[in-house]
């Protein structure tokens, strides 16, 4: 038998002893309360949470921890399809099929006789074939609003913001030069502002989403990804706490304001320096 073979077999017999503890613990008898207590949808904000763990993982390179996380979101797919199973909608095998089904379809150039000379045109093949699955070929569904309420539905705020402006610039519906942008940017913040001041919550909701919409699309014109930009404030604002607490003798809410923003500075140059 090759490794290859042993390492397959390995692989089937883990996933099988995941499949098999998930089946327990949905048990009626004996199972787990909790894991009883789930439904597809209580489920959902644990499978965006253990994605971003994943990616968080990748990122730190810390291979450990890369395994843990893509085991707890693996963890998210046979639950969902052990309770899709229990509602006679489909099993994980069906799930398994499909996906595999779909990457042989793709994969003309693999699978089958087509040809391809570069990475753009596996792209452009995919985005055909995957076009033509969804019957994504009549007059309605080619329409641009059409695609893009997908992304609204589908991707986090940020990353839909970005995929819709980008599709709609394609378009030409853009902007002449990167000083219209910034108009805009001021329009809305001006409008924000004036929300705030004399408008309901409800209009100071929609006006604060024009506005970063509109730096979002600042961030376009300059190649920038805001999802990143946002996350790495994100860290540097509790690396900078994490500074902070480690140099004083009471809870940070003991300190004055004044007091708070002497030790803030302190953090973040010595984080510069580091």
């Amino acid at each position: 038998m090759t490794e290859e073979k042993v390492q397959s077999n390995g692989d089937l017999a883990a996933l099988q002893e995941l499949i098999d503890v998930v089946a327990k613990l949905r048990s009626p008898d004996g199972g787990c309360p909790w894991d009883l207590a789930q439904t597809p949808q209580t489920l959902t904000p644990y499978v965006i949470e253990e994605a971003y763990e994943v990616v968080d993982a990748i990122k730190t390179g810390d291979k450990e921890a890369i395994a843990e996380e893509l085991g707890d979101l693996l963890l998210q797919v046979v639950l969902q399809a052990q309770i899709a199973r229990e509602y006679g909608q489909f099993s994980l095998q069906e799930v398994a099929q499909g996906i595999t089904q779909k990457l042989i379809r793709r994969h003309p150039h693999v699978f089958g006789d087509v040809s391809v000379n570069s990475a753009d045109e596996v792209r452009q093949n995919w985005e055909q074939i995957k076009a033509a699955e969804k019957g994504a070929t009549s007059p309605e569904s080619q329409k641009l609003s059409e695609k893009l309420s997908r992304y609204g539905r589908t991707l986090p705020p940020l990353t839909a913001a970005m995929k819709i402006s980008q599709k709609a610039a394609a378009v030409g519906f853009e902007w002449e030069n990167i000083d219209g942008v910034w108009a805009k940017f001021h329009e809305e913040l001006q409008e924000f502002q004036q929300a705030l001041a004399e408008e309901t919550p409800e209009r100071q909701q929609a006006e604060l989403g024009d506005l970063l919409f509109a730096v979002i699309q600042l961030a376009r014109w300059h190649n920038l990804d805001p999802s990143e930009g946002l996350q790495g404030t994100n860290q540097r604002f509790v690396q900078r706490l994490q500074k902070m607490e480690a140099v004083v003798n009471r809870p940070l809410s003991d300190y004055s304001l004044d007091e708070l923003e002497a030790l803030w500075q302190q953090a973040k140059a010595q984080l510069a320096k580091e």
